[in-house]
């Protein structure tokens, strides 16, 4: 096998004295001394059938990357910035409290990329760890729940499988007492309270959210400050979920969730929108209309969300205004911030922060 660096031969010359030199006190790194973030560094080190596992070059702007589960269309890449970050974790802490995990609990996870959705630091500033079922099957869930895993977090279809699978086969009596069921990734199937209920003390949490923005709603309520509801023109009874400003693309009813009689957004009832609205953006604190216009590119980019800036753009205004609306129609709504935009704004100042200091490579010059 080839070493890397190559053996230096004596008779090089100059060529080799260059080398010499660059090994010792050249400023670039060498590919041994890069950072890397593994897999169990993004705590997901866990096994999908979904999936091959592959190392890439992430920019170090990037907290980490992921992909959107491709429900209904092909996977899309994620980008999750620094900035956000603490928004993100916060909302997956309040997730967890919500659900009476205790602090310090290990999660059982079915689907490693959730873990996501989270973000690592959030587990941390839990004191909870996640782990994962030896393979992505329903035996190897009703193995863990035989084994006294408590807390599991998972699709919903496939954890009303388990139990069934549990019941049908005996094995109820095996399962923990007081089990605490977190259905995540895809809406709540309306079998699985019915399922955990013949469990002593089981219950049934209904999480919704997405990779590109986090955990957003639990059992009907919101998770952050910055979520608001604007109504659909093609149907009167469901209305789109935006997160600071950003539409999700899901349009959900309004009500009484079956989990929880005071959480008003059904989450149970999502469709995916076949409007797709976009957010303009009216007036905002950055310095110069090319830094809004950058951002915008940049939530297309690494959010897959279109927004646009008003010809009529204010620069340097005190808090962001913005429209969200169909293409090329009416805005439905106008936002102000700063808690109305929360996530929009982080956007905005990650990519301020980026213009300040981007990190280039000297052998990669592109001309804007």
């Amino acid at each position: 096998m080839p070493r890397y660096p190559p053996p230096i031969s004596p008779d090089m010359g100059a060529g080799a004295e260059l080398r010499r030199a660059l090994l010792e006190f050249g400023t670039g790194p060498l590919l041994a001394e890069m950072p890397r973030r593994t897999l169990a560094d993004k705590g997901i080190a866990g096994p999908t059938a979904a999936h091959v596992i592959e190392e890439l070059h992430t920019p170090l702007n990037l907290a980490y990357t992921t992909f959107t589960t491709g429900t209904t269309a092909f996977q899309t890449p994620v980008g999750v910035t620094w900035q956000e970050l603490p928004d993100r974790a916060a909302a997956g802490v309040r997730a967890l409290e919500r659900c009476g995990v205790p602090r310090g609990a290990e999660l059982l996870v079915t689907y490693p990329p959730l873990v996501n959705v989270f973000s690592r630091q959030a587990l941390e500033e839990y004191g909870s760890k996640a782990r994962f079922i030896l393979r992505p099957s329903r035996d190897a869930l009703l193995a863990e729940l035989c084994s006294g895993a408590r807390f599991v977090v998972g699709e919903s279809s496939f954890l009303r499988a388990a139990l069934q699978d549990a019941h049908r086969l005996g094995l109820s009596r095996e399962l923990p007492e007081n089990l605490v069921l977190i259905a995540a990734g895809t809406p709540l199937d309306p079998e699985l309270a019915n399922e955990a209920a013949r469990l002593p003390g089981a219950r049934v949490h209904d999480l919704y959210g997405c990779q590109e923005f986090g955990w957003l709603v639990l059992d009907g309520a919101p998770l952050r400050s910055d979520i608001t509801l604007c109504w659909d023109p093609e149907d009167a009874d469901r209305h789109h979920l935006l997160v600071g400003g950003l539409p999700t693309g899901d349009c959900f009813r309004l009500g009484a969730h079956p989990l929880n009689p005071e959480g008003a957004i059904c989450t149970n009832t999502k469709v995916r929108s076949s409007l797709e609205l976009e957010t303009t953006l009216l007036a905002g604190n950055v310095s110069s209309r090319e830094t809004a216009l950058r951002t915008a590119r940049t939530i297309l980019r690494i959010k897959s969300r279109i927004v646009r800036v008003s010809p009529e753009y204010v620069c340097g205004a005190e808090r962001t205004r913005l429209a969200v609306g169909p293409p090329g129609g009416p805005p439905l709504l106008e936002l102000e911030g700063p808690e109305a935009t929360r996530m929009l704004d982080t956007l905005a100042q990650a990519q301020r922060q980026y213009q300040r200091q981007a990190k280039t490579d000297p052998v990669w010059r592109k001309k804007c």
